[in-house]
């Protein structure tokens, strides 16, 4: 092991227990937060080309933003410490060594909600305003998309942990690995891809309120998954062939059950697009669900393989502390219960006339 890289802490109970919640976590947070930056992004660019049915939904994006924002912080917060538990000396060493970066993002995100806030809440009182301060909002979420993407590359390369010594006010930053970019815009694409489909599902909850407006939606969000999705697979492709050739081969023949999820995740990227193309946005909906789930499968072999040279989850000490696992295991499932009764009762209050604050 190299010496920059800090010794594990214990785990409580087996190593598979945490990669299973985090497997079962961290798409939900990705669903959440490609609803919020790819919905948010498609209602600027209906705000600023304006017309009253575009306008409308516009003012129905903003209107449920905040609360996407908060679902995608909370959806976070578990993987997050999944994350921290089975790989924290990678992912607290390269928070640290970008930390003027890292620590900046809580900043941004709370000027980012108020901003969210400002745009629900003011949407007829800021005029053209409001069009700006949303693009403004867009621009932050990018932003710390943009952070996300340096610390979650810089913790699978532990022979960059060295350049401590060049950025000791802990300024590094990955950005110019060849992997970086493709890596960045391909979450970017499938943000927008999502949002896309995110607001189809949105004017669907309004569909007899306002039949204009529902399809208008649904025109909108599905044209925007196709395209999307259609260049996300460009930036996938681009993706894959940036990164070392170990690594790139995993998913090429090397490790069968790696190789398997991939094919089953292009095939099913093909379904998704037919499925969209011919306005079926139920059956996109629920292929694009377990899509993520793939894609997430994918990206958890990927940095397993990176960090194989360095570590494996099997060397991971138990002490056990069973009782605490049970614990968390019943406040988990009562959190489940209540967050699916918060949903449940945002979508029936969206669906039979919350109040809709309409322009």
């Amino acid at each position: 092991m190299q010496p920059f890289i800090p010794s594990a802490d214990t785990i409580p109970v087996a190593w598979g227990w945490f990669q299973f919640l985090l497997l079962l976590t961290f798409p939900l947070h990705l669903l959440a937060m490609n609803a919020m930056v790819g919905g948010l992004a498609i209602g600027v660019m209906q705000h600023f080309r304006g017309g009253d049915t575009r306008t409308q939904l516009a003012h129905r994006i903003a209107v449920v933003l905040p609360l996407v924002i908060a679902f995608t912080v909370n959806f976070g917060v578990a993987p997050l410490l999944f994350l921290q538990v089975l790989y924290g000396q990678f992912v607290y060493t390269s928070s640290i060594l970008m930390g003027l970066f890292w620590i900046s993002v809580i900043p941004i995100l709370i000027v980012a909600y108020y901003g969210a806030y400002l745009y629900d809440f003011k949407f007829n009182g800021l005029g053209s305003a409001g069009k700006w301060i949303a693009l403004g909002v867009l621009l932050l979420l990018f932003c710390i998309g943009y952070f996300f993407a340096n610390n979650m590359l810089l913790m699978t390369l532990p022979e960059r942990f060295a350049d401590y010594f060049h950025h000791r006010d802990g300024s590094l930053l990955v950005s110019a690995q060849k992997e970086f970019l493709p890596r960045y815009l391909h979450m970017m694409a499938g943000a927008l891809a999502v949002g896309g489909l995110f607001v189809a599902l949105l004017g669907r909850f309004r569909a007899r309120e306002n039949s204009e407006l529902a399809a208008h939606a649904a025109t909108i969000g599905l044209k925007t998954f196709f395209f999307m999705t259609m260049v996300n697979a460009g930036l996938g492709i681009w993706y894959l062939i940036s990164l070392p050739r170990q690594q790139m081969l995993l998913f090429m023949g090397r490790d069968p059950a790696a190789t398997a999820c991939f094919v089953l995740a292009l095939l099913l990227v093909i379904g998704v697009l037919v499925s969209s193309f011919t306005q079926r946005l139920a059956v996109t909906a629920v292929g694009t669900v377990v899509l993520v789930y793939l894609m997430s499968f994918l990206r958890s072999w990927l940095r397993t393989d990176l960090l194989a040279d360095y570590f494996n989850l099997s060397e991971l000490q138990v002490v056990p502390q069973y009782s605490s696992m049970l614990l968390f295991l019943v406040c988990l499932l009562g959190g489940v219960v209540t967050v699916g009764w918060l949903i449940q009762k945002t979508v029936n209050g969206f669906t039979y006339g919350a109040p809709d604050r309409s322009p």
